[in-house]
């Protein structure tokens, strides 16, 4: 290796090594592809299946992950070569499209690889083992279509849609309770679904882990679960039939956007300071009051006076809520959210 420089002063590196590197080409090329993409599906084929055994991870942060499901593992490993990215690219929309099979296409992949290696072998061309997949392909489809069983369901009857979604955690290690969360998955679904279009909006459902508990612990919540405190301990913890009031400003006093400063030299400057922020604090608590609102849910913070005020008001209060949970709140309780 030896430095040199251009006519602008900036410096190169040249490599003495570069001259013994050769590029691969023709078949050699072909079977260096063939190899990179076997050695990812050669990783995920003993996952595969109810009996396939799990991967244990770790990332160069010391975080370990245990899982058999290929889109983890794949998304998890670091790949250099640009056909075994291609393989994690196609677990990747395997799972984003279907939601299943992310191990069985890249294993399936390979073995495909596999065999058109040994028609490469033989000479026949690339282009023409591709249309032989593509033909095999549409005869497998058809094939598939010709044998399948159409499950009809309804919103009363979704054993049909339990039976399908057990079937898809039998390889998981949640399978030991897969009745239960079959059964949990299938009516989350249903909830928020369009029957008539044939849609499902799946943002609308949120699934909140706990550390801790176990696995038969989980359970279907209808509604919306914010992990947050009340803002005061001596807030009641249950309101039933509750006005809710969504504040997406904060409960304080405006901010000026310039620079500025206040001098206070004496007691009863800084007594009416205070009592005109008070008083913007009782204004703002006042019309939640006014409105009906029995409890707010604030997406900012607000002091400990206004806190203080608010217990005095009996006005249950929750502070720095997410915008998606606010906007979330506001479809399930039929508003329009308002974000200001």
């Amino acid at each position: 290796m030896a430095l040199a420089f251009d006519e602008y002063g900036r410096p190169f590196i040249i490599l003495r090594e570069q001259e013994k590197k050769s590029r691969l080409q023709g078949l050699d090329a072909q079977k260096a592809n063939i190899a990179a993409g076997k050695s990812v599906a050669r990783i995920l084929r003993t996952s595969l299946g109810p009996k396939g055994m799990d991967k244990m991870l770790q990332s160069p942060d010391g975080d370990v992950t245990i899982t058999n499901d290929g889109a983890t593992i794949l998304e998890l490993m670091d790949v250099d070569n640009q056909i075994a990215k291609l393989m994690v690219e196609l677990s990747r929309s395997q799972d984003y499209d279907i939601g299943d099979g992310t191990t069985g296409v890249v294993v399936l992949a390979g073995s495909l690889l596999e065999q058109a290696e040994k028609l490469l072998e033989r000479g026949i061309h690339p282009i023409r083992i591709a249309e032989g997949y593509e033909m095999a392909s549409r005869i497998a489809v058809d094939h598939l279509e010709s044998i399948s069983t159409k499950y009809e369901f309804s919103a009363t009857d979704i054993e049909p849609l339990v039976q399908t979604c057990m079937t898809t955690l039998s390889s998981k290690i949640v399978s030991r309770c897969k009745r239960s969360l079959a059964e949990i998955a299938v009516k989350a679904v249903l909830a928020v679904a369009d029957l008539e279009r044939k849609d499902v909006n799946l943002d609308l459902i949120k699934v909140e882990g706990k550390v801790g508990g176990k696995l038969e612990d989980t359970e279907l919540v209808q509604g919306i679960i914010v992990d947050k405190d009340m803002s005061h301990p001596q807030m009641p913890k249950r309101i039933e039939d509750a006005h809710i009031a969504i504040l997406t400003c904060p409960f304080e006093p405006p901010k000026p956007k310039t620079k500025h400063k206040v001098d206070i030299d004496t007691v009863e400057k800084f007594q009416t300071l205070r009592g005109q922020e008070q008083k913007y604090f009782d204004d703002m608590v006042q019309k939640c009051k006014d409105v009906g609102a029995t409890l707010v849910i604030c997406q900012w913070g607000f002091d400990d006076e206004a806190n203080h005020l608010l217990m005095q008001r009996e006005l249950p209060a929750v502070r720095w809520v997410g915008g998606v949970e606010l906007e979330l709140i506001a479809i399930a309780t039929g508003n329009l959210p308002l974000f200001l």
